[in-house]
C-alpha cells in the first residue's frame, strides 16, 4: 500500500510534498491537460511525511482510500517518461487554490 496524490491535486499542484519525501517517489507531470503530481506506490515507503505537507488535502493514506486515483497514480508512475520530469517550484502554502471546492485546510 502507499500514499495516493487525489483528483484535488489536479491543476493545483502545491508541491510542497515533494520537499518531504525521503525516497523521491513524488513525480510532476500535466495529466488530463493539467499541472498535477503522482506517488509511485513501487518507491513509497508509507513514511507519512508527505500528507501534512499538502495544504488542500489532496493526499490519502491508502489505495483503499481512493482507488480510482490510486489506479492513475500506478498508471501514470508507471508511464515512461512520467518520472523524467523536471522537478518543479513549489507553491508557497497560502496561495490561494486555483479550483472552487478546494480550500486550505492544512495551513
Amino acid at each position: 500500500m502507499s500514499y495516493v496524490v487525489t483528483e484535488k491535486c489536479l491543476g493545483e499542484r502545491y508541491a510542497t510534498c515533494v520537499e518531504v519525501c525521503p525516497v523521491d517517489c513524488m513525480h510532476p507531470g500535466e495529466y488530463q491537460g493539467e499541472v498535477f503530481l503522482v506517488i509511485d506506490p513501487d518507491t513509497c515507503i508509507d513514511c507519512s511525511l508527505c500528507k501534512p505537507e499538502c495544504p488542500i488535502d489532496a493526499i490519502v493514506e491508502t489505495e483503499d482510500e481512493d482507488p480510482e486515483w490510486a489506479e492513475i497514480n500506478r498508471k501514470l508512475a508507471l508511464d515512461e517518461g512520467w518520472t523524467e520530469h523536471e522537478p518543479v517550484e513549489p507553491r508557497p502554502r497560502n496561495d490561494p487554490p486555483h479550483k472552487p471546492g478546494n480550500e486550505i485546510v492544512n495551513p
